[in-house]
């Protein structure tokens, strides 16, 4: 890496990044627009089974944690599982996790920009998630410190709504434990319980970025392991907390059907004058969740471009601002043109395939580790391999479906590309 790209432009990071900044990385890209949203989809499959749904998603979400972690540790580089893969299982496997990570997540991103959208001004969505796309691109570009320091103050408002939410809602006399329905009940099964797990985990799944951004982490063996489960955590209880609240006053059936959970908990708590400022936090946490999402694409697309998998001219590094300015220009106008042209909000499902995809090669690969390597207990990735799998294929028939059809697109070119290669050869 440190000769530069082909055209003389240097393709190397600058570490920058300790615990802190990571930390709030990793929170800006989970505690997002995803809770504002995924609660209603995934009390619609799970009913009463909707805490076991989440308990469900965050146990696969620590495995795949644990097992990111380990693996950034050893391979400290930009790309995620991208690298892992292809280091530890061979060039196709990682070839697919990046793959999938890339397209699936560039779908994420024109979601958190329609959500924006929808939030601040309904009637003119795709007009301000452009907006949005092309403001947080500019953003990324002028260097990582500063995105850090705007999903910092990001981070901050999201949490400050959701506590409000949380105190406003348990402290009302419109709250009741009975409604909270633990376990499987009548209202319920096991597939769907399952399937709300796979929703709920799209909203987890942020702390890939830590592990994106491991070219620019300073002491990358010391401060990823740390970083990653330390925003996990957060998030867990965040989220606990808020789904405790929510049901608490609207119970599975009201919060299956309503369009914007929080909002209408708040309404059902008695203060409807709260609904305004959880209509900002959401859009304060999709901007967040946009801004993360972008800086873990273009690094991956970054290192895919490394391997000459994506174009070479996307590797280039800018030589001031140290960020991979091609790749994260090239990742914003893609979105900016979905966002413009299409409603994506549905691809939550296929965002959330394709993500699982992504960490059942990341377990895979943390399983072939040797303990002086610093392999996770055999029984972290295994069941961090068994639980994606099976969520995977829990979702939604279409979003298995369409997520299938993208990974053998992905696994047609990778063979053309090896075809044409050994023929030149």
């Amino acid at each position: 890496m440190g000769e530069g790209s082909a055209d003389g432009v240097p393709d190397e990071l600058r570490r920058r990044l300790g615990v802190p900044d990571a930390v709030v990385i990793g929170l800006g890209s989970m505690i997002g627009a995803g809770i504002f949203a995924a609660l209603a989809p995934a009390s619609r499959a799970a009913g009463s089974g909707l805490l076991l749904g989440l308990a469900l998603a965050a146990v696969a979400a620590y495995c795949n944690a644990t097992s990111s972690a380990r693996l950034a540790a050893r391979y400290p580089a930009s790309g995620g599982t991208y690298v892992y893969g292809r280091e530890r299982l061979g060039p196709f496997w990682g070839y697919l996790a990046g793959w999938a990570f890339v397209v699936g997540k560039t779908a994420s991103c024109a979601v958190m920009a329609l959500t924006v959208g929808t939030y601040v001004w309904p009637d003119h969505a795709h007009t301000i998630a452009v907006a949005a796309v092309v403001t947080l691109t500019a953003s990324n570009c002028t260097g990582v410190q500063k995105s850090v320091l705007v999903t910092r103050a990001i981070v901050t408002v999201v949490l400050c709504v959701l506590a409000a939410v949380v105190v406003a809602c348990l402290a009302s006399g419109a709250a009741n434990a009975g409604r909270l329905g633990i376990g499987i009940g009548t209202d319920t099964s096991v597939g769907g319980v399952l399937q709300a797990a796979g929703l709920l985990f799209f909203a987890f799944a942020g702390y890939a970025r830590i592990a994106t951004l491991g070219e620019e982490v300073r002491d990358p063996a010391r401060t990823i392991p740390r970083a990653i489960p330390l925003a996990l955590t957060v998030t867990l209880l965040v989220y606990a907390a808020v789904a405790v609240a929510a049901l608490a006053v609207l119970g599975p059936g009201n919060l299956a059907d309503t369009r914007a959970p929080l909002s209408g908990a708040v309404r059902a708590a008695g203060v409807g004058w709260l609904a305004p400022v959880v209509r900002v936090g959401a859009a304060v946490a999709a901007l967040g969740s946009l801004l993360a999402l972008v800086l873990g694409v273009s690094r991956t697309t970054l290192a895919m471009a490394r391997d000459r998998h994506l174009p070479h001219r996307l590797a280039a590094v800018h030589p001031r601002f140290q960020v991979p300015h091609r790749a994260e220009l090239t990742v914003g106008a893609l979105v900016a043109v979905i966002a413009a042209a299409v409603d994506v909000r549905g691809a939550i499902g296929f965002s959330s395939f394709g993500v699982l995809t992504y960490y059942a090669i990341a377990n895979a690969s943390a399983w072939t580790l040797a303990p002086e390597e610093g392999r996770p207990h055999r029984l972290v990735p295994a069941v961090g391999l068994a639980g994606c799998l099976t969520l995977a294929f829990a979702l939604p028939v279409a979003s298995v479906a369409s997520g299938l059809a993208v990974l053998a697109v992905g696994a047609a070119v990778y063979g053309l590309r090896r075809r044409n290669s050994s023929r030149s050869a």
